[in-house]
């Protein structure tokens, strides 16, 4: 994951968010286990609470709203891309065969937003800096540190996010079994197979986050409730992991910061 920049070049993971069917308790949860701060936003916005660390943004959390007949979807992080123009990268998310789920829509005059989902399924989000230009911290305890696709075609997800985000696929040398997506020869994101997750789960972004010790922090998430899905583990290069759910059902990672960073 890069260092902040303000804005972030487009194609770089630059927010996340978090829809959860109770707001008030996500928010309990995820103070507790990463110490931030947030409450329940202005209705103007749905609501929408900006969580911060050290008073800086670090994620977005909102209560599920269904739409129409459609049944509200399950607990979810989504990844953010920045981008320079929301309304042109939307035109090549549809013309590179992905499928618009939240179309481009005015967010105050923060910024512009969509939600989408790639060919093979993993959703993810658009975000265009207008007054808000996304996480002000990555990279430390509490903090997003690295978004990972898990796809049945990584090569087709390569094509896609070119054409869609303008992101470049590269290997990572000291991670052979994944590949990196890049932002002018930056590492920003990562891309591998499902060969080797259980069988069931569908394509998704993971959100990292960066934490001071994977193994404290997922008893403590046990004890708050959530589920560990792959217990902590050490991973060369990078660190020790863990892939966890929250009460509500809701995936993400957790590494150990101190690693070398993939970027």
């Amino acid at each position: 994951m890069p260092e902040v920049t303000a804005p972030y070049e487009p194609g770089t993971p630059c927010w996340i968010d978090l829809m959860a069917p109770d707001q008030q308790a996500a928010l309990d949860f995820y103070r507790d286990l990463f110490g931030w701060q947030g409450e329940v936003g202005s209705q103007e916005f749905g609501g929408y609470s900006v969580c911060t660390v050290k008073g800086k943004p670090v994620a977005g959390i909102m209560k599920t709203m269904s739409t129409g007949d459609q049944p509200p979807p399950p607990p979810n992080w989504t990844t953010y891309f920045s981008s320079a123009d929301a309304d042109a990268t939307q035109a090549a998310i549809s013309a590179n065969g992905g499928t618009v789920i939240v179309p481009v829509m005015d967010v105050g005059k923060i910024g512009r937003m969509l939600v989408a989902a790639d060919p093979q399924g993993a959703a993810f989000g658009v975000w265009q800096p207008l007054e808000f230009p996304g996480a002000q911290i990555v990279n430390e305890p509490g903090a997003l540190c690295w978004n990972q696709l898990s796809t049945p075609d990584p090569e087709a997800a390569a094509d896609f996010y070119r054409a869609a985000l303008g992101l470049e696929a590269a290997p990572i040398p000291e991670m052979p079994e994944f590949t990196g997506f890049q932002v002018k020869s930056r590492t920003v994101a990562g891309v591998q197979g499902m060969e080797n997750l259980p069988e069931g789960i569908p394509p998704h972004w993971l959100v990292n986050f960066a934490v001071d010790d994977t193994d404290s922090t997922v008893d403590a998430l046990v004890r708050a409730g959530g589920s560990v899905m792959a217990p902590p583990f050490d991973m060369e290069k990078v660190g020790r992991m863990a892939v966890v759910q929250d009460p509500q059902g809701a995936v993400f990672a957790v590494v150990a910061v101190g690693a070398p960073e993939v970027s």
